[in-house]
């Protein structure tokens, strides 16, 4: 039998090794080490699930943050696997992803969906067989004139630091909110660029 929705496997996307520590690509791990950091909690290597793995709570929910180890295209391996050890249905999975068709400050929060030419979401849908996971969408913007691959596997810039510092807050409570509250008052909350959250003037689009 699943476990009760108390608890969550949220998991950050992104690739292993200091060559992409700090890329737009990691922004999935980034939001998860920020997860840990508020918690206090540490991360372990976990080499049967091919994953680095931190126990927290949330939003008063346990919750199991997990940034699989086998680099982007293959993460639905890891993932598939922690699904099967704790007996988790996909309604329990929070992916947390870096998208370039919203711009850096926003967030957008969903569930199921396409893949949009994500290697990562190709891959958990794949191995997970369904796309019915929520999804916290991480914008970190499009490029000018350099090739996506290279945009992707590039840092930020300084003058992007103090934005993606509040984004990662945000992201945070974005994550926070979804298992507290539900899905609904997360996008109502965090789906709206950050000057227009008000309460009062929402964008709950999921596309």
């Amino acid at each position: 039998m699943p476990l009760s929705q108390d608890r969550w496997l949220v998991v950050g996307l992104g690739n292993p090794g200091p060559d992409y520590q700090h890329t737009r690509h990691n922004a999935g791990f980034m939001v998860v080490d920020a997860l840990a950091a508020d918690a206090r909690v540490a991360f372990a290597h976990e080499r049967r699930f091919a994953a680095d793995l931190a126990s927290v709570t949330l939003g008063g929910a346990r919750a199991l943050l997990a940034k699989p180890q086998t680099f982007m295209n293959r993460s639905g391996q890891a993932v598939a696997r922690l699904v099967e050890r704790y007996q988790l249905v996909v309604s329990q999975i929070i992916v947390i992803h870096d998208d370039v068709d919203l711009p850096l400050g926003r967030l957008k929060l969903k569930q199921g969906g396409g893949d949009g030419g994500h290697n990562g979401l190709k891959s958990l849908t794949e191995h997970l067989e369904s796309n019915a996971y929520y999804r916290v969408r991480f914008g970190v913007g499009r490029p000018d004139s350099a090739s996506m691959v290279d945009f992707v596997l590039s840092p930020f810039i300084d003058e992007e630091l103090p934005e993606l510092a509040q984004q990662l807050d945000r992201a945070v409570d974005a994550v926070t909110t979804l298992i507290r509250q539900g899905l609904r008052e997360a996008m109502n909350r965090f789906n709206a660029r950050p000057k227009e959250a008000t309460g009062t003037e929402t964008d709950t689009s999921a596309s």
